[in-house]
């Protein structure tokens, strides 16, 4: 029997601390640099900023890599872990998070947020609500001892359906919250951000397999991805903060008041998916991954398509970059309680 401990990555152990140092190296930088810092705002097609496109663009490529899409013949073999998920994932999660978001920042909050900031701050709480996690979620299902196989069958689906249910659903929740959805701006987000780098990775991922082997692929040249992408991530945080540098010195509490929904609603939707999964005799190896990717977000997409549909200094952007703040340590918390509970 195998006793040692599961470790977590240390990019990945640590990355909340990169968030923050990236916080205050952005927020720093905002302040020295004051105006000229627009110049990278400026820079534009298509009301897309090309300097964080290209950089969200390096880190969701290498999640894509992972995608195994023949992995998805062996649905019907399994089928209650993965129907669980889906249904949390697009019937239920889009909608809770909605409803705390428009809870907090319409009504408990109206004495920091203004109505019109409101708006986009639920916005921004939709977009992580919609896209379910595909990459961090590989890690969590390690660290509880999910079947790894199986949760690459859950986000391989996953990663399927945002291709056509990420709009509208997005559509439907920012239309019911009265903020104006530019379609083709949305539309645009997800071509360039999913359907882009996934068929990408796909492509890429069966001719080096084919070429060396998957031995090589998963022991060789997926660990080269991953701090590129992980520096993607802090690079673009640096950038947003030195954007929102103004505004969160105007209001410190900023962060703190945008972080308790997204965590009241991620242990939300655990509960709902482990004790889901308890309800539906699922064996601890599909039940727990089931569990995390309800609770974690695809914040790759979230920030990207948040950029794109109301800009860089944008109350929606800060709660993204704000979701990948506290997702670390909460996830950490439930990977801990699922260990506890293992049955």
């Amino acid at each position: 029997m195998n006793s040692q401990k599961k470790q977590i990555g240390f990019f990945e152990k640590y990355l909340t601390l990169w968030v923050a140092l990236c916080i205050a190296g952005g927020i720093s930088i905002g302040l020295i640099a004051g105006d000229s810092i627009q110049v990278l705002s400026n820079m534009e097609i298509f009301k897309v900023n090309i300097p964080v496109a290209i950089l969200i663009w390096l880190m969701i490529y290498p999640i894509m890599l992972q995608i195994d899409f023949s992995s998805i013949k062996n649905v019907g073999k399994r089928p209650k872990g993965l129907i669980l998920t889906l249904v949390v994932n697009w019937l239920i999660k889009p909608f809770t998070m909605a409803f705390f978001a428009w809870v907090f920042f319409s009504k408990i909050y109206t004495a920091f947020i203004s109505p019109d900031q409101a708006g986009e701050y639920i916005a921004g709480a939709i977009l992580l609500g919609a896209a379910p996690c595909t990459a961090m979620v590989f890690v969590w299902s390690y660290l509880t001892d999910g079947d790894p196989n199986y949760t690459l069958v859950q986000v391989s689906v996953n990663d399927l359906i945002i291709l056509v249910a990420f709009v509208p659903i997005v559509g439907l929740l920012l239309g019911i919250t009265n903020v104006q959805v530019p379609y083709d701006v949305l539309v645009a987000s997800v071509l360039v951000f999913v359907v882009i780098p996934l068929v990408a990775g796909y492509i890429t991922n069966k001719s080096l397999i084919r070429k060396k082997g998957e031995e090589w692929f998963k022991t060789v040249f997926l660990p080269k991805f991953k701090p590129v992408s992980i520096l993607a991530l802090l690079v673009t945080l640096v950038l947003l903060f030195a954007f929102q540098g103004t505004n969160i010195i105007k209001n410190p509490l900023i962060i703190i008041l945008v972080a308790i929904p997204l965590v009241i609603q991620t242990y939300f939707i655990f509960f709902i998916t482990w004790f889901g999964g308890r309800k539906l005799k699922l064996p601890h190896a599909i039940c727990s991954p089931s569990a995390m990717i309800g609770a974690s977000n695809f914040f790759e997409l979230a920030v990207a398509v948040a950029i794109a549909l109301f800009g860089l200094q944008s109350p929606a952007a800060m709660v993204t970059v704000v979701g990948v703040l506290v997702e670390v340590p909460i996830m950490l918390s439930l990977v801990a309680l699922v260990n506890r509970w293992k049955y």
